[in-house]
């Protein structure tokens, strides 16, 4: 099971719609996943039209006269997708702990004698550093900050990465956290300009999918549902799908199982390597600035392994070494999918837009 804290001091930066969608996305995938809201705000209960008389505070007070566990608030949202609802009455908790031994360990204690089967737990946490967001930090082993391109927003990931560090020192408990860049407006320069700050600066710490601004995410949340239940088409669903594929990719497999699938792979190496074929994909884009190609070959990540090389000034390519078949991919220029306007062989995919069709096949 995968614990995994939301989180970022600055408000506005889209921690919950993360939360609420990557739960969502996560779900999709097949995938078991409870989200705690852990902000008294309530947004992400709220956004999901969840409604309880009980909530995470009752599992964590130690005064309240209604105390429950986990198990008894969660509420399902959507197949494989939990969520334990908060209250305003959570913004109590930080007084009623002051002076209490392990204050801030009471939500990893919680989680340690929960008997829920999940394969991910995400917490959605309040936008400050308070003792709320250290219990989250201390419950996890991984961090999602999402950042917005300005400087504001890096401000409150340098003072969240100080309370991380807080946390190993003072509790001996280490946690890794990953940049996720969010509300992405590609019609402005001053985004890519941030965006090339944060990939020179977090590099190692940064997620390869990039959320752009949609309106239709913030429209869901008005409805009362994820993005993948209000339009599953949009851009917003598209990105946030991308990143629940890009989290699962980092699945480590079971050590009991290692030896075994070394030697698998092994095997099909060798039966498969003869049966791939070099494919060097191409675009004239002398505007761009960075251009991927993304495709059902990568799972559609756009990462520094899909970074197309420029040439010339104009021309972008990329070679890949592909099995013998049929691919559908696209191009994203600036953060912009589109088609391959010099390939006239092209398919409809489930978002309304036009995918590209290649043919890998042997040579004669």
């Amino acid at each position: 099971m995968r614990t995994i804290s939301i989180t970022n001091q600055k408000g506005g930066c889209g921690k919950t719609t993360t939360a609420v969608n990557l739960a969502a996305c996560l779900a999709k995938n097949g995938r078991k996943v409870l989200l705690i809201d852990l902000d008294p705000q309530s947004h992400a209960t709220l956004g999901l039209n969840i409604e309880s008389s009980v909530s995470i505070y009752n599992v964590l007070s130690t005064i309240t006269n209604r105390k429950v566990r986990l198990e008894d608030i969660i509420k399902n949202v959507s197949p494989n997708f939990d969520i334990a609802p908060s209250s305003i009455i959570l913004s109590t908790l930080e007084q009623e702990m002051a002076g209490e031994i392990s204050r801030e360990s009471r939500l990893w204690e919680t989680l340690n004698n929960f008997t829920g089967t999940y394969d991910y737990i995400l917490i959605d946490c309040p936008p400050n550093l308070g003792m709320l967001t250290i219990n989250a930090v201390r419950a996890c082993h991984e961090v999602i900050i999402p950042v917005e391109a300005s400087r504001f927003s890096l401000e409150g990931l340098a003072q969240l990465k100080d309370i991380m560090s807080l946390v190993r020192e003072r509790l001996n408990h280490d946690v890794r956290f990953n940049v996720l860049v969010n509300n992405f407006d590609s019609r402005l320069r001053h985004s890519f300009k941030i965006l090339d700050h944060i990939r020179t600066n977090f590099k190692d710490n940064l997620f390869g999918t990039i959320v752009h601004v949609n309106v239709k995410l913030k429209e869901a949340q008005s409805s009362g549902s994820h993005i993948l239940g209000y339009d599953k088409y949009c851009r917003g669903a598209k990105d946030y799908f991308s990143l629940s594929r890009e989290i699962i990719m980092q699945e480590a497999p079971r050590k009991d199982i290692m030896p075994q699938m070394k030697e698998e792979m092994k095997k099909i190496v060798k039966e498969k390597l003869p049966s791939l074929g070099e494919v060097v994909f191409t675009l004239e884009a002398p505007q761009a600035r960075e251009v991927y190609v993304a495709g059902d070959f990568n799972n559609w990540a756009v990462t520094d392994e899909s970074r197309m090389e420029q040439y010339n000034g104009d021309t972008w390519r990329k070679k890949v070494n592909l099995a013998f078949g049929r691919y559908h991919y696209r191009f994203v220029i600036d953060g912009r999918w589109v088609d391959d306007p010099a390939n006239t062989d092209r398919e409809m995919n489930p978002y309304g837009e036009m995918d590209s069709l290649l043919e890998v096949s042997a040579k004669k």
